[in-house]
C-alpha cells in the first residue's frame, strides 16, 4: 500500500505540473541512481537518467550511429587536432546561454581523480577555445573511437557551478554531497525536478530544447522498486506502465497477458567477478602473509568451479549467455570463437588448488549488490555453493549498489561482483577501464582489483591511438585472449534484457539498457 500510495501522489504532482494533453511516462527498475553529479559516477543507471538532462558535443541515434548533439560539426585538422562547431542559440535550464567556455570548463572537471567518468575523455591532452562557438580537441595520439567517448562527456554550466559551488566533482567513495549531486542544471529534453534516494525521479520536458523529441512523453516517473514482486505487481496493477528489470521468472506470465508487451534484446553487458590479486595479503582471508588470487592457478580453479550452464538453465531462466571472455555480443572485438565458456570440473579445479599449495582450500569474501543486475544476489550464493565443492569457504556480503560500490571504490573486498555495459560499444572500453594497470586518469579507472599484466597494458596503449581497423582489431583479440588466458576476471554471462510495458507504450529497445524518453510514446 505504501508503495501504491507513493506513486499515486507523484502521479498527481506531475499531472498539476503537465501540460494538457501530457503524456507521462511512469518507468520502474530495480536499481536507484547513484548521485545527481555527471562527473561523478560511471554507474549505467545514474547515466541512463542524467542523459535526459545533460548532453554531450555528440550522441546515438536510434541506430547507435553517432550524430551532432551539442557539436553541430567536427573537422579533423590534424590527426590530433579536431575542430568543433558547438551549436548556436542553446540554453541550460536555468536560462543562461551555453558556450565554449562550459566545455572547457566540464573538461577540467571531468577529469578529477575523484570521479570515475574520465575514461570518456581519454585521449584527450586539452579543449581550447578558439571563440564562444568553437573549441579544438587536442589529442595526445590519434584517437580512432573520440566521438562515441565523447558521447557521454557531459556538459555542465561553468556559471552554474561556480555560482553553486560545485565546481569540483562529488567524492562520491568518501560519502561527500555537493550542490551537483542534488541539482541538475543542463540542456538536454527534459528537467530532472526532483529526486527522493530510494523513491524517486521526477523529470519533465524542458520546452526550450533545442531539439525535438521523437515521442510524445511530457513527464517522467522513475521510481526504484528493489523487490521483484513489488515491482511486477505495479506493472500488472497499472501503477507503473514499463519495467525495464524484468525478473526472469515472470517472463513467461507476462509474455501472456494481453494487456502487455515484452520487448526482448540482449545487453552489451558482462557480469563477472574480480578478484583483488594487487594487495600482498588478501583482504577477509584466513590466509596471512600472501595473497591466493596472485597465483594463476588458483584463479583458474575458481573459473572451472562455476558452472555457467546451471546458472543460466535455474537462474537466468535462459536469458544468459554464458561466458568466456569480458565483452558481450555487440561489441566490437566480441568474437563467439573466443567465448566458449569453460565447463565446469571440481576435480581439476581441487587439483590445480592443491598444486598452490592450498588442499583444504581458504577463505575469503564476496561482495555483491542485490539491486542491481539481474538475479545478482542469487548469482553469488550460487559461487558461494560451487567453490565450496572445491573447498573454498566464501563468506557472502551483499548490499543495495550505493553502500556495495563504495567498498569497492575503497578497495574494501577480496572479491567482488560487477557487470559491465560497454557504452561506446568498443572493446578498449572494457579492457582500458577493466584490466589494465590502474595508474591515473582513464587507465584502470575501474580496476579496483587491482590487475596488472605488462602483455595487456602494451596492447591496450597500442589499441588507443592506432588508427587501422584491422591492426586495431587486433589487438582488441589479443588483449582478449591474454585476459582470458591468464584467468585475470571470473566472467560469468552477457545478460539478456527484456523490458516489459504496456501495450500503449512504444519505446527503442537499448541495448546499453538506457531507455530514453525522447524515443517513446504513451498513446
Amino acid at each position: 500500500m505504501r508503495l501504491k500510495a507513493m506513486l499515486a501522489a507523484a502521479a498527481v504532482a506531475m499531472t498539476l505540473t503537465a501540460p494538457l494533453h501530457a503524456a507521462n511516462l511512469r518507468w520502474a527498475a530495480q536499481n536507484d541512481i547513484l548521485t545527481l553529479d555527471p562527473h561523478s559516477q560511471n554507474h549505467a543507471t545514474t547515466n541512463a537518467i542524467l542523459m535526459h538532462s545533460y548532453e554531450g558535443l555528440t550522441r546515438y541515434n536510434e541506430k547507435y550511429e553517432v550524430e551532432p548533439c551539442l557539436a553541430t560539426k567536427w573537422t579533423f585538422v590534424s590527426p590530433t587536432q579536431v575542430r568543433f562547431e558547438l551549436r548556436k542559440g542553446v540554453k541550460f535550464q536555468d536560462g543562461s546561454p551555453f558556450s565554449a567556455d562550459d566545455v572547457v570548463f566540464s573538461f577540467g572537471r571531468i577529469k578529477q581523480p575523484q570521479g570515475t567518468m574520465q575514461i570518456y575523455v581519454t585521449g584527450i591532452a586539452d579543449i581550447k577555445k578558439i571563440d564562444d562557438h568553437t573549441i579544438d580537441v587536442i589529442l595526445a595520439a590519434p584517437n580512432p573511437i573520440l566521438l562515441r567517448n565523447i558521447i557521454d562527456f557531459r556538459i555542465m554550466s561553468k556559471a552554474w557551478s561556480e555560482k553553486n559551488k560545485t565546481t569540483n566533482v562529488q567524492d562520491y567513495k568518501a560519502k561527500e554531497e555537493n550542490f551537483a549531486s542534488r541539482n541538475v542544471n543542463g540542456t538536454g529534453p527534459y528537467k530532472i525536478l526532483s529526486w527522493q534516494p530510494e523513491s524517486r525521479v521526477a523529470m519533465a520536458i524542458n520546452d526550450q530544447w533545442w531539439d525535438k523529441p521523437r515521442g510524445n512523453v511530457t513527464q517522467v516517473l522513475y521510481t526504484p522498486i528493489k523487490s521483484d514482486s513489488t515491482r511486477i505487481s505495479a506493472l500488472l496493477s497499472g501503477d507503473v506502465d514499463m519495467v525495464t528489470d524484468v525478473p526472469t521468472q515472470d517472463i513467461d506470465k507476462l509474455r501472456a497477458d494481453k494487456r502487455l508487451k515484452v520487448v526482448d534484446g540482449p545487453e552489451v553487458r558482462t557480469i563477472f567477478i574480480a578478484l583483488d590479486q594487487g594487495s600482498n595479503e588478501l583482504k577477509y582471508s584466513n590466509v596471512k602473509g600472501k595473497n591466493p588470487f596472485k597465483d594463476k592457478r588458483v584463479r583458474e580453479a575458481l573459473n572451472l568451479a562455476v558452472d555457467r550452464e546451471a546458472i543460466k538453465r535455474s537462474i537466468m531462466r535462459g536469458l544468459s549467455v554464458p561466458a568466456n571472455i569480458m565483452v558481450a555480443p555487440g561489441v566490437n572485438g566480441y568474437s563467439t570463437e573466443l567465448d566458449k565458456p569453460l565447463k565446469a570440473d571440481v576435480a581439476k579445479a581441487k587439483k590445480l588448488l592443491a598444486d598452490a599449495g592450498y588442499p583444504n582450500g581458504f577463505e575469503f569474501q564476496l561482495n555483491c549488490p542485490n539491486n542491481r543486475y539481474v538475479n545478482d544476489e542469487k548469482i553469488c550464493v550460487a559461487l558461494v555453493s560451487m567453490w565450496a565443492k572445491v573447498g573454498l569457504t566464501v563468506k557472502l556480503n551483499a548490499e543495495g549498489m550505493a553502500t556495495f560500490i563504495q567498498k569497492v571504490q575503497n578497495f574494501d573486498t577480496s572479491a567482488y561482483l560487477l557487470g559491465w555495459g560497454v557504452a561506446t560499444y568498443d572493446g578498449q572500453y572494457s579492457l582500458q577501464s577493466l584490466v589494465r594497470t590502474r595508474t591515473s586518469g582513464a587507465d584502470g579507472n575501474f580496476n579496483f582489483a587491482k590487475v596488472s599484466d605488462a602483455k595487456v597494458d602494451a596492447l591496450v596503449d597500442a589499441m588507443k591511438t592506432e588508427t587501422d581497423v584491422a591492426k586495431r582489431n587486433g589487438m582488441i583479440r589479443d588483449a582478449l585472449i591474454r585476459t582470458r588466458d591468464e584467468y585475470l576476471f571470473v566472467p560469468l554471462h552477457h545478460q539478456i534484457r527484456p523490458w516489459a510495458m504496456k501495450t500503449n507504450v512504444t519505446t527503442v529497445h537499448r541495448s546499453d539498457d538506457r531507455p530514453e524518453a525522447r524515443f517513446t510514446s504513451v498513446k
